[in-house]
């Protein structure tokens, strides 16, 4: 059975060495390949902007500076993306409410569903 999240490329951007090695376990599980991680945010706009990516992984505090920036860039090309927080959705902008948040600590099904839904795959 091929899974439906095979080859993507899916950025990661998250400063915790422990939690970005946990995603890209988990990406690499779904058949992913992860880009990154970026551990703060200016490498993580220089990967959304020049990589080729079909998703990312967010983490919206990276080492004490918003991940915001990188979700422009994101945004501006069309790519999909999943915020990850410790606060949840609650903790979001109000111009980012609404967008695909997992809440810390996750599992491997909630980074499988969220990315699956901010991609529009259909579950298996």
């Amino acid at each position: 059975m091929s899974a439906p999240l095979t080859g993507r490329r899916v950025l990661v951007v998250e400063d915790e060495s422990l939690v970005a090695m946990l995603l890209e376990t988990i990406l690499e599980d779904m058949g992913c390949t992860p880009v990154g991680p970026a551990a703060n945010v200016d490498d993580g706009l220089t990967m959304a902007t020049d990589e080729p990516l079909d998703a990312a992984l967010l983490d919206v505090n990276v080492a004490g500076r918003q991940v915001f920036p990188v979700a422009e860039a994101l945004k501006a090309r069309g790519v999909p993306f999943v915020f990850s927080t410790g606060y949840g959705e609650g903790g979001l902008p109000e111009e980012w409410r609404g967008q695909a948040t997992i809440q810390k600590p996750f599992t491997e099904a909630a980074v499988r569903d969220a990315l699956m839904k901010a991609m529009g795959v259909e579950q298996a």
